[in-house]
């Protein structure tokens, strides 16, 4: 009997094999179609997760999960993702959409990939729909937010509704998988520049090396040394920085960049409301450890980007447009602008 693809990689991956070259396309494309059950999807996670998931099979699988996305349609010129795989178990707001904000205000161009949250309090998603935003919108209207705004929101469902199939499995195994990494590589508008956190950091060189081979131009992965997928308030940060094809590893801190090393514990929030809030007092002006947090992501967001020609000045220009507003205000405009695109589709 002629085994499927996904039968051929679980023998493979058994035997603690390593896949050839083309076996992951094949079993992505099976599983994206629909034609494989529901305990193959499950076994050949836990199978990837136990032999390791390498470069090669991570690279395979984003690239079919990309060319079957919904694109969105835009200019590369300073285009930027924020996007992490959250998972840190930390809980704290949600930095990498405030910081997106702050980076779509300093001139940078934002194709911000994001969904509601599965395993932290609050997702991208779960804060922009209190902030009043409306989420339905189609790949031509969220480029035309891009286009006019500087920003806009890439609800994952909407972009990759082939991956419905891995959903059940993936809540039954209730492990991070390989699927935990493919979100922010498969950002549908094929963004050059991109700040990801990571939820570990065993996957920090590795992320950085299937965005080499996806052709990022200019990128930072992090994962800070107390556990969050972020840069850190309070402990140093592991980087692993993609520029003109070179990857260097490093590890900085707050204090690099004239910020204080604080707790984090107040930056904890237990819902999409008490993220907002933190959000709109750091996107106003007010100082503190929201604020600092937000200068120091949305810093390395507009170094990477482009917008700076280093992250020092990244960070300066970050607290700038904080105690300006300009980005609480942009965040404001946007929410009414995808509202009034909604309407208009009724």
């Amino acid at each position: 009997m002629n085994k499927t693809p996904i039968q051929s990689a679980l023998d493979m991956l058994g035997e603690q094999q390593t896949l050839p070259p083309g076996r992951m396309t094949a079993v992505m494309n099976q599983i994206m179609d629909g034609e494989a059950t529901p305990a193959q999807i499950g076994g050949l996670l836990m199978a990837l997760k136990l032999n390791g998931e390498s470069v090669a099979d991570i690279t395979e699988a984003a690239r079919v999960m990309r060319e079957r996305a919904v694109k969105v349609s835009v200019n590369k010129h300073h285009l930027i993702d924020t996007c992490g795989t959250g998972g840190d178990g930390v809980g704290i707001f949600n930095v990498s959409t405030a910081a997106a904000f702050i980076a779509a205000a300093a001139g940078c161009r934002v194709a911000k990939h994001g969904n509601r949250s599965v395993s932290s309090s609050t997702g991208s998603a779960d804060v922009l729909e209190a902030a009043g935003f409306d989420l339905s919108l189609n790949a031509d209207q969220v480029a035309q937010c891009i286009d006019e705004f500087n920003i806009g929101f890439l609800f994952a469902p909407a972009h990759h509704g082939a991956t419905k199939y891995a959903v059940g499995p993936r809540k039954e195994l209730a492990v991070r998988t390989m699927f935990n990494l493919l979100g922010p590589l498969t950002n549908p508008a094929d963004t050059p520049f991109q700040v990801m956190g990571i939820f570990a950091k065993q996957w920090v060189r590795t992320a950085a090396e299937v965005l080499r081979e996806l052709g990022s131009e200019h990128v930072m992965v992090v994962h800070s040394q107390d556990g969050m997928d972020e840069i850190s308030l309070n402990a140093p940060t592991d980087v692993a920085e993609l520029r003109n094809g070179v990857i260097r590893e490093y590890s900085l801190t707050p204090e690099d960049f004239a910020v204080r090393r604080q707790s984090v514990e107040s930056l904890v929030v237990s819902n999409a409301e008490e993220s907002l809030a933190l959000i709109k007092a750091a996107l106003t002006g007010q100082a503190g450890p929201a604020a600092d947090m937000l200068a120091l992501n949305a810093g390395a967001a507009i170094y990477v980007a482009g917008c700076s020609a280093e992250m020092k000045g990244g960070v300066e220009k970050a607290r700038q447009i904080m105690a300006s507003g300009a980005a609480w205000e942009l965040l404001q405009n946007l929410a009414a602008f995808t509202c009034k695109l909604g309407k208009a589709d009724e």
